[in-house]
């Protein structure tokens, strides 16, 4: 049995498809009705010549609707066909420039490609940490996993000795496990404060005394640099806590014996203002720019490359910023600006 084919007219691909053909159809007999029907009465009062232009000018017209609801048509299909790949998981798609002049047509073409667009980012974002998480637990899980099977083998004796380390590596997978929930609570937005009234002071008071043994230890000066007007204000001091802990950890491990490495507090009328300033080597200025991104770490670095992203991560949710300056040879400098309230 022979099909008869179905001639493709102005519809083009969506010819034979119910909702956007019979659409685009009935909104051009609509203009093109609505054209004739006010030109017509202009017509009749009209002599032959200008009869002629004006009869000119409306083929023109009609024409140029026919195009537009032509190349509109293939946009929407274009799309669709863009939708079910990024659907399939095709993130690299892209409409890019439209046929069509109308500018629904354009926006929605432009959200189609932005959309594909954070969603390859976010894919690559999700392979890149998941190599990341996989190469950061791959050391631990080695110690482990020798170490143990040195005991069991009975190379090793089922002693303090050689079950501490064990014990050691199992805290640093925990502590890694930790940050990696706390830096994608943080990122999602869903991180959790408990705000409480905070007295500065009180709060680089702390951080001082948990780090002033490990300083004089490594010959290493901790000072404190505070102004008189600093305000009661309204933070999780634990989380703030962190991250001055966390700045301060690193001053320390970056300062040479003799260095020096500071806490300072200031305020603004709407801010409170936390420094944390060493004298060391300086970071890297390749380095720099990436500071706070996740895993992120100089060379000869023990830690996981993520107390600094987690810092961010914390800062931002309190609706603070931080940022940092370094040159090579004159030390680091981290700035944290916190507003005076979690409403400001």
């Amino acid at each position: 049995m022979m099909r008869r084919r179905m001639r493709r007219g102005p519809g083009g691909p969506w010819r034979g498809r119910p909702g956007f053909g019979c659409i685009f159809g009935v909104l051009f007999v609509v203009v093109v009705t609505s054209v004739v029907t006010a030109v017509g009465s202009i017509l009749s009062r009209l002599g032959p010549v200008p009869v002629v232009i004006a009869a000119i000018a409306v083929v023109l017209v009609i024409a140029a609707l026919a195009r537009g609801t032509a190349g509109a048509a293939r946009d929407l299909d274009t799309m669709l066909a863009a939708t079910r790949r990024v659907e399939e998981g095709d993130y690299g798609v892209r409409v890019g420039q439209t046929r069509s002049d109308l500018p629904p047509i354009q926006e929605l073409a432009r959200g189609l490609d932005t959309m594909a667009a954070r969603l390859e980012a976010d894919e690559e974002e999700r392979r890149t940490l998941l190599a990341d998480v996989s190469h950061e637990l791959r050391t631990p899980l080695a110690v482990i996993t020798g170490n143990l099977e040195a005991v069991l083998d009975g190379v090793y004796p089922p002693d303090l000795a050689h079950l501490a380390p064990i014990l050691d590596e199992t805290r640093v997978m925990g502590r890694l496990i930790d940050d990696l929930r706390t830096i994608t609570l943080s990122e999602a937005g869903s991180l959790a404060l408990h705000p409480e009234p905070t007295d500065p002071d009180v709060l680089i008071g702390e951080v001082h005394g948990a780090f002033a043994p490990g300083a004089a230890a490594a010959g290493v000066t901790l000072t404190t640099e505070l102004t008189d007007d600093l305000p009661i204000i309204d933070i999780d001091p634990v989380r703030i806590r962190e991250v001055l802990s966390n700045l301060v950890s690193n001053a320390l491990r970056h300062t040479p014996a003799g260095g020096t490495v500071s806490i300072a507090g200031s305020a603004s009328a709407s801010s409170v203002v936390f420094v944390v300033r060493d004298t060391g080597p300086g970071i890297d200025p390749d380095l720099l720019a990436h500071v706070f991104d996740r895993f992120v770490k100089g060379a000869g670095s023990r830690g996981s490359g993520l107390g600094l992203a987690i810092a961010r991560g914390l800062v931002e949710a309190h609706g603070g910023t931080i940022s940092v300056d370094s040159t090579a040879g004159g030390g680091t400098t981290f700035r944290v600006e916190l507003p005076r309230s979690l409403e400001d």
